[in-house]
């Protein structure tokens, strides 16, 4: 039997391809191009009209004033959240996108978080380009889990676990109950939390309905992707394939 054919790797034109990467209009990749500014495999283009392969490997073959291309479509970033910062492209306030070098926010297509974490929430967040995988990640069929450190502010009573895990917690205001979560107890006013939907202020809530208050929450964990412990808070970095598979493990 025949092997089926390679797909051939998408092209795009040069100035098309900048543009989109928020270096500026094609009538500005155009005359950057004109001053010498762009080189690809060592040689200085001129032609921004060309099309060129858009494969992974681009980034360490072209330049733009002698520093490496951004990274192409396709990325995923691992951020560690502060707080204080909103998950969203139009707040008011600090925006987590204002965490990111400046030509990102220009991206076609968006850079975008990969579900949400509140203003008053900090760790792991992913934010991506990739429409398909960022939907297949927060899909409520994938049920990926999720695990927070809450810290509280009243004694656990020794009851939250079996509740939680009964998957008969309703919260309030809604009519269909939780999906069973996983209570690990750390002291008696911290705990982690496993949760595998994401609701609105899940997390918040389902200790709000035992008649205790959340004074900070941390998420370390998606899926089989855990937060490095070396990744400070307000920074990031980009995820190769490898570590992107991790979310479904």
């Amino acid at each position: 039997m025949a092997k089926p054919a390679a797909a051939r790797p998408v092209t795009a034109r040069i100035d098309k391809l900048l543009s989109s990467m928020g270096y500026g209009s094609r009538k500005d990749i155009a005359r950057m191009a004109g001053a010498d500014r762009i080189t690809l495999d060592g040689e200085r283009l001129s032609d921004v009209t060309r099309r060129i392969p858009v494969l992974a490997d681009l980034p360490a073959r072209m330049a733009v004033d002698d520093r490496p291309l951004d990274p192409v479509a396709g990325m995923v970033i691992l951020l560690n959240k502060p707080l204080g910062v909103t998950c969203s492209h139009s707040d008011a306030g600090p925006l987590v996108y204002e965490l990111l070098p400046p030509r990102w926010r220009q991206r076609e297509p968006a850079i975008s978080t990969v579900g949400r974490l509140d203003k008053e929430t900090s760790g792991l967040l992913l934010l991506t380009d990739d429409g398909d995988l960022l939907h297949r990640i927060i899909s409520p069929r994938r049920m990926i889990s999720k695990t927070y450190h809450a810290t509280l502010a009243r004694p656990l009573t020794g009851d939250e676990a079996a509740l939680f895990a009964s998957g008969s917690l309703l919260l309030n205001n809604e009519t269909k109950p939780l999906e069973p979560a996983t209570l690990e107890v750390l002291s008696p006013t911290e705990a982690l939390l496993t949760i595998t939907e994401g609701r609105y202020h899940q997390v918040r809530r389902m200790f709000a309905a035992c008649g205790n208050h959340v004074l900070a929450l941390h998420r370390l964990r998606l899926g089989g992707l855990h937060l490095p412990k070396d990744l400070q808070a307000g920074s990031w970095r980009l995820l190769d394939p490898t570590e992107q598979q991790q979310v479904f493990e």
